[in-house]
């Protein structure tokens, strides 16, 4: 079995001021996005599209901006709802300890489609062009955070069998090897959907198309490496024997095959 390597969470520390690895994660995600979004300005069809305006850079950068508040703002109330909401009824005011930790993939979606839903009403643009634009920048992104959990040693997966050869020792998980599921989730719902979704992007589609891919494929991968991934330990299994984020992935898996149905079939 392997030891999970004691990295230490500051990568910089420059007098009072210290840089969480944990931060230079989100801060790369952010650069790829807009890395990302930039080549998306080449590829058709936002290369041809001159109505109500061209789409240029800037756009990539109020598209970022409004996405950060929402990824922060939505993963965080997310939290709260879907995992916790008992306890934050109680001490409501803990809500705004983003310090403290606790983030929700769920909610930041959320959050993001409906910063993205502003961001298109004020532009003038449809919704789900905007989100089409949007779908492929964003599993790097999601790389990316999986990386930093890893570096933290958190959310570490289920007892393993010794005889796995990746099986892995955490720190505060006890003694026996676990799945190292973030690095499962940085390959699946990471990398792989990254690849995926941005040649299926790549290709002419329905309007909506590629954001219906982006939901089944999230919720199809996800799905899988929460059998690997340790409940949450105030949660544990729930129905049927699933997690909560499993149970989150199936509207997901359910919604982007219609959404990918209803847009094939528009004019």
């Amino acid at each position: 079995m392997l030891q999970h390597p004691q990295i230490d969470p500051v990568a910089l520390q420059i007098g009072p001021l210290a840089i969480h690895w944990y931060g230079l994660t989100y801060l790369a995600a952010f650069a790829l996005f807009f890395w990302l979004g930039r080549l998306r300005l080449r590829h058709q069809p936002y290369a041809s599209i001159t109505q109500p305006r061209p789409w240029l850079p800037r756009d990539v950068e109020d598209i970022l901006f409004l996405g950060v508040v929402g990824v922060v703002a939505g993963g965080r109330l997310g939290y709260c709802l879907f995992y916790q909401p008992a306890y934050y009824l109680q001490h409501p005011l803990e809500v705004f300890y983003v310090w403290q930790g606790g983030m929700s993939f769920h909610g930041g979606l959320i959050g993001v489609m409906v910063a993205q839903l502003w961001y298109a009403r004020s532009r003038g643009r449809p919704f789900m062009q905007v989100m089409d634009f949007v779908a492929p920048c964003v599993p790097t992104g999601l790389a990316a955070g999986r990386l930093g959990n890893f570096i933290n040693g958190e959310l570490w997966g289920r007892v393993a069998d010794p005889s796995l050869p990746w099986g892995m020792v955490f720190r505060g998980a006890g003694d026996a090897p676990r799945h190292p599921s973030q690095v499962y989730q940085f390959l699946l719902e990471g990398l792989l959907l990254f690849v995926l979704l941005w040649l299926y992007a790549r290709q002419p589609r329905k309007t909506g198309q590629v954001s219906g891919m982006f939901l089944l494929g999230y919720g199809v991968f996800r799905f899988i490496a929460e059998f690997f991934r340790e409940p949450d330990a105030h949660l544990g299994l729930l129905s049927l024997g699933l997690s909560m984020g499993q149970w989150l992935c199936l509207p997901m898996i359910v919604g982007g095959i219609g959404l990918w149905w209803w847009s094939g079939r528009r004019a």
